[in-house]
């Protein structure tokens, strides 16, 4: 596949769930852990020869987390390391079995919240995902460690 034809932005979708067992001053250790999904497609362009593909990434971590500020409002750096299954795939072409191969993922990154009610907060997140490399199967070549960002916004609840 051309670089062109790798897909780009796409909706996605993290759940997780921290608790903060140890509190220092102005600083919250956060224990938990985060499931992470996200699909994203992109159009053939016959003129240029290019494919239409999909992609899609599931990932998985347990996470401890750097929290500074209040019960209010709070920035924090985080991080964690679990496995993902990754997959880019032409159109018409259906997955490989290697598709389903979990791959060692580093996440890190941090954010802020700020909570609007007592118990729901306005979030931001920018994440970075580093994928371990892929493993060659019938013909096809490994895919180099992959780097994602990602960058989400959305609600909380504490």
């Amino acid at each position: 596949m051309a670089v062109a034809e790798v897909p780009g932005r796409g909706p996605g979708l993290e759940i997780g769930a921290h608790v903060y067992p140890l509190r220092w001053k102005a600083m919250t250790l956060g224990l938990g852990a985060q499931l992470f999904l996200i699909r994203s497609s992109s159009d053939a362009v016959p003129e240029l020869g290019y494919r239409g593909a999909k992609a899609a990434l599931t990932s998985f971590s347990p996470q401890i987390s750097f929290n500074f500020g209040t019960g209010n409002g709070w920035s924090y750096i985080t991080g964690g390391i679990g496995p993902s299954t990754w997959s880019l795939v032409p159109d018409g072409s259906a997955p490989l079995a290697i598709d389903d191969t979990r791959l060692q993922t580093v996440n890190y990154g941090g954010g802020a919240r700020w909570f609007a009610k007592r118990h729901v907060a306005f979030t931001v997140d920018l994440r970075f995902y580093d994928i371990a490399a892929g493993v060659a199967e019938a013909g096809y070549p490994a895919h180099p460690i992959t780097r994602f960002l990602v960058i989400g916004a959305g609600i909380a609840f504490k």
